[in-house]
């Protein structure tokens, strides 16, 4: 695996399907970014998996950037890590909205991942995903 200078670990070769990565991790990096992100990556490299992760920090206000949604249409399964604050990020819901897209479009997988959240938390977004709606709603 290679890094990037943009800061994004990726590895360069095409699978013979024509996605690049195999995985593209969705995360909101305070909750989980230095623990249960980083021992999956790091399980799921030493397996020889081709992953495509952010290993900066988000700064706040930023757009996703053209690069993170390019790597998800190149990604063969995209595992959205769903945290407490996974949707209080603008960056996040933009990532999850184009996972939705290309597997719409696409024999993409979308692989959830539940962590210190309900998985009917998130699908009524009643708790912090209500809240983190309600800003959302609020600012728009």
């Amino acid at each position: 695996m290679e890094s990037e200078k943009s800061g994004l670990y990726s590895s360069s070769s095409t699978s013979a399907e024509g996605f690049k990565y195999d995985v593209y991790l969705s995360f909101k990096g305070p909750d989980t970014r230095k623990t249960f992100t980083d021992f999956l990556y790091t399980d799921l490299e030493a397996f020889g998996v081709r992953i495509f992760r952010d290993d900066d920090e988000f700064r706040k206000g930023e757009e996703i950037g053209l690069d993170f949604l390019k790597a998800i249409t190149e990604s063969k399964i995209c595992i959205p890590i769903f945290s407490k604050n996974y949707a209080s990020s603008k960056w996040c819901l933009g990532e999850l909205a184009k996972m939705v897209e290309c597997k719409r479009t696409s024999t993409q997988l979308i692989l959830p991942i539940f962590y210190d959240v309900e998985p009917s938390e998130v699908r009524h977004q009643t708790g912090s995903y209500e809240e983190a709606f309600h800003i959302h709603e609020i600012f728009e």
